[in-house]
């Protein structure tokens, strides 16, 4: 669906006065800084497109049709994402301090409506109602009640740029709606009698129904759940020990993706295994899978890489893995690996799977090109059907600038894959050209930071900069040395 046509679908609603603005998306000859502030634009309108009247963004908008459609299912990361790209706009002058007030009012007014389990949401809600979802839209199937721990977290992210953002008044009464949240509930305190069953971690989740935490803890270190540790640990609900007892590698007699390297080290009182990888010649820490989205969410809040020489190599050394896997392992021409939506339809998890700790690893096509360890690598012929998502490569912006600005240039120039006025399809088949003819409120939200973050820099990062709880985990992080 062109522009044009998604205007003419979404006449009369506010999405299509949203939209109504010129867009200089693909125009040439603009300079870094104008093409990022278009892209910003048009994606925040695709994240408009998203919103009804309850302020909810739906997960998803299928723009393969006649007019778009938005699904009935929304998420509460799905919200954070709403929530910090709405400020993000305003900083960014897309929009008016004002609308900026309006809209988090609408988004709040729904949320503080939504119900709750333990100062927590579930992990499904109606886009239309907010009320929770106990069967998915369509199928009719059972909706399983999960207080997911990650989910919660960027939940929580919004919410505090929001009330950092916001008046007093909305402040206030975000600030009400944070007060029940309390990260130890999901935290299972470290016991060296039992470290198995009490290692220090985040539980995954909390299940409503059968009312008992998850068995599953969040382990690696590198990864987008280490944002519910962080807030933990700035709101000092859990400790600071919890980030040293998550995972650079598992230990060296675990099975994984590769033998690591490294010494046992004891930071804090705590004692674990700094181990990490080599690949292409550079040591990184893994993160779970080897994607883009893994490593790199945190960041867009969390400075690390500002605040931490150690964090800067890593995260420069996996977005450099994932340029070169992408340009030389397997010859994509592009790259930017991470979970989407697969362009043929259904939603996949893409990575490179040298970058990360799970014995299976992601891998960067549909078709899942896997390569043992230790054996040779395949001719670049061998990875069909590879898959890359813009989000990925807008994160890698904070990182590798320059190089990321080409390869989304390229993106754009060489794929029907971005929309005039709305920003980047999810994702694309660079083998068959296959665009993916849907958004996803989590990817769009995910580059929106991305891009405000080197348009502004600290624009998102404000609330986890300042403070006590800050300076807590600011100072936890600063310790940081990989041994890289």
């Amino acid at each position: 669906m062109k522009r044009r046509t998604f205007l003419a679908a979404t006449a009369g609603t506010s999405a299509a006065l949203a939209l109504s603005a010129p867009s200089m998306a693909l125009a040439r000859g603009l300079d870094t800084e104008a093409q990022l502030r278009s892209w910003f634009a048009d994606t925040y309108r695709s994240l408009e497109a998203m919103v009804p009247e309850s302020g909810l963004p739906a997960d998803n908008i299928n723009l393969s049709g006649d007019k778009p459609v938005l699904t009935e299912n929304t998420s509460t990361t799905n919200i954070g994402c709403w929530m910090w790209s709405t400020v993000a706009a305003a900083g960014l002058d897309v929009i008016t301090e004002g609308e900026m007030q309006r809209r988090l009012t609408r988004t709040i007014t729904t949320v503080e409506k939504m119900e709750r389990f333990h100062g927590f949401w579930v992990n499904w809600y109606n886009t239309f109602t907010g009320e929770v979802l106990h069967e998915w839209p369509g199928s009719g199937a059972k909706v399983n009640l999960l207080l997911s721990t990650v989910d919660n977290a960027w939940l929580d992210v919004g919410l505090r740029i929001a009330e950092y953002a916001a008046e007093p008044a909305l402040a206030a009464r975000i600030r009400k709606l944070r007060a029940g949240i309390d990260w130890s509930f999901f935290y299972n305190a470290y016991d060296a009698a039992d470290p198995v069953a009490h290692p220090g971690l985040m539980h995954t989740g909390f299940k409503v129904e059968e009312n008992t935490l998850t068995p599953y803890h969040y382990g690696a270190l590198v990864s987008e759940t280490r944002m519910a540790g962080y807030l933990g640990i700035t709101d000092g609900t859990a400790p600071s020990s919890h980030y040293w007892h998550m995972l650079r590698t598992f230990a060296p007699d675990a099975q994984q993706e590769m033998p690591p390297k490294g010494e046992w080290v004891t930071r804090d009182g705590v004692r674990y295994f700094n181990g990490h990888y080599t690949y292409r010649g550079r040591n990184v820490v893994p993160g779970w899978g080897g994607d883009m989205f893994g490593q790199l969410m945190p960041e867009l809040f969390v400075p690390s890489a500002k605040l931490n020489s150690s964090w800067r190599t890593t995260l420069t050394h996996h977005v450099l893995g994932q340029r070169d896997h992408g340009l030389i392992d397997a010859e994509y021409g592009y790259w930017g690996f991470s979970p989407c939506n697969v362009p043929e339809g259904g939603y996949q998890e893409y990575g490179v799977q040298f970058l990360g700790i799970s014995p299976e690893g992601y891998c960067s096509n549909t078709d899942r090109t896997y390569v043992p360890y230790g054996e040779p690598m395949p001719a670049p012929s061998a990875y069909t059907n590879g898959v890359v998502t813009p989000h990925a490569g807008a994160m890698a912006l904070m990182i590798r600038p320059k190089d990321a600005m080409d390869n989304l240039r390229r993106i754009a120039r060489d794929f029907d894959s971005y929309e005039d006025g709305m920003g980047f399809y999810d994702s694309v088949n660079v083998g068959t050209g296959k665009v993916s003819d849907r958004m996803l409120s989590l990817d769009q939200g995910m580059a929106a930071a991305a891009f405000a973050q080197v348009l502004k820099p600290g624009l998102l990062q404000r609330p986890f900069m300042k403070g006590a709880g800050a300076r807590r985990l600011n100072t936890t992080l600063a310790k940081e040395d990989f041994g890289l």
